[in-house]
């Protein structure tokens, strides 16, 4: 006699549902869902299952949240591949008048960049960064902080952060390039502003982990604490070797894909 098939539980069938229905267009990108109370009401089911489902479907990407507003279908439905050879490419970077890499890379996609949340300070960085620039650990930087949202073109309501990045400049470099310190930056960002002041940055160095959010990166990205994020450190090298620029950026691990290519042993020419 044929064993009995066990049918998913209630997280796995409820959240089968509503991806089914994502798949499908039933719902699309930014529509808002019902609250966790009313999916426990609507299932039967308890509070905190239902909170596990939606904690499911954002684990995969399918939904954010954002606080006191509810929980939405993401906006990015597959994974943003971010190309980090070529964002930061001149060309790439101020194609139509952008703002800086990310703004360029999110036109690209077909995505709508929203303003972003920006707070400019003159403090202390972190040791590492210090470390980095080679200045004294109480030296102050210039630091820009940025919670980055995208939108879909023609729908001004739907939005989702995808990105939280935070950049440092030394107190001299900043000086040297005021635009640093202003919301907006200008075409191609503070990469094209550095190198209208003399630090033009000729070449790039990324590292890259995987951890924890902390509870403010999880709140900012609309993502489950115990999602995974991408902590990207990057840093930009004038053709003296100097770091003129570093950035801390955090990525939903389940929203993104980092590319790379290089040639490796070409032939002589």
């Amino acid at each position: 006699m044929a064993a009995k098939r066990r049918e998913p539980g209630k997280v796995e069938r409820i959240a089968s549902e509503i991806r089914d229905k994502i798949e499908r267009g039933a719902l699309a990108p930014g529509a808002r869902l019902p609250g966790v109370p009313q999916l426990q009401e609507q299932h039967g089911i308890a509070y905190q299952t239902a909170r596990d489902v939606y904690g499911l479907l954002e684990s995969e990407g399918l939904l954010f949240s954002r606080q006191g507003k509810g929980t939405f279908v993401s906006l990015v439905l597959g994974k943003i591949v971010s190309e980090r050879n070529q964002r930061y490419l001149s060309s790439h970077r101020e194609a139509g008048g952008a703002v800086g890499a990310f703004e360029a890379e999110m036109r690209a996609m077909g995505f709508d960049p929203r303003p972003v949340i920006l707070t400019i300070a003159r403090d202390v960085p972190p040791k590492k960064v210090a470390e980095a620039f080679g200045m004294h650990h109480r030296a102050k930087t210039l630091k820009r902080e940025r919670i980055m949202p995208v939108g879909l073109p023609g729908n001004s309501d739907a939005e989702e952060v995808v990105q939280v990045a935070t950049s440092w400049f030394p107190q001299d470099v900043a000086e040297a390039c005021p635009l640093l310190a202003q919301p907006n930056t200008g075409t191609g960002g503070s990469k094209s502003r550095l190198a209208e002041a003399g630090f033009r940055q000729v070449r790039l160095r990324e590292e890259i982990e995987v951890r924890s959010p902390t509870e403010t990166e999880a709140n900012a990205l609309g993502i489950p604490i115990e999602q995974a994020i991408m902590e990207i450190t990057h840093k930009g090298l004038t053709e003296e070797g100097r770091v003129v620029e570093i950035g801390l950026h955090v990525l939903p691990r389940s929203k993104w894909r980092l590319a790379y290519e290089w040639e490796i042993d070409a032939p002589d020419t």
